[in-house]
């Protein structure tokens, strides 16, 4: 699909209920632009549950990661990111941080976090997975439409062509 999210706001923002995340993230990855089905984890510095999804069947889905916006440890690593490519996500947002972003920017994958942190995170299963998370001025829930590209992400409950 050919988009731009600032051309989907110009058609849609008057018909449907659009919201739009406020600009926070870095991009990195080689895919600047991609869209997707919205799947939901909420955790705090613990990426197992991440892992797990991740190794699913990713055709036209993108990962939302409610991390808590903690910069004290990365939640994604280039090890789980190639994983993700490896099994066709078409991107991940991240309300947290990365590590290994030289590796990442190289794989062909849209992934946006806030930052970057060289510490692991820590394990302790404490994760919930397809629930309503809240961040960035955007409420993601499961199986909503999810448009990112240079301008910035946007959310729909329907698919927007």
């Amino acid at each position: 699909m050919t988009f731009t999210t600032a051309s989907l706001c110009d058609s849609y923002s008057k018909t449907q209920n659009l919201q739009i995340a406020e600009p926070l993230f870095i991009s990195f990855g080689t895919k600047t632009s991609y869209c997707g089905r919205v799947t939901t984890i909420k955790t705090f510095e613990d990426n197992a549950l991440i892992a797990n999804v991740l190794q699913e069947p990713g055709y036209q889905r993108v990962l939302v990661i409610d991390g808590g916006g903690s910069k004290r440890c990365a939640l994604i690593d280039a090890s789980i990111a190639v994983t993700a490519v490896d099994n066709g996500w078409e991107g991940i947002i991240i309300n947290g941080c990365i590590r290994d972003a030289a590796l990442i920017a190289k794989l062909p994958i849209g992934i946006r976090a806030l930052q970057t942190h060289p510490l692991k995170t820590h394990k302790q299963d404490h994760s919930d997975r397809d629930q309503l998370i809240s961040f960035a001025g955007v409420n993601f829930k499961k199986d909503s439409f999810l448009y990112a590209d240079m301008d910035g992400i946007i959310v729909s409950d329907t698919m927007l062509s």
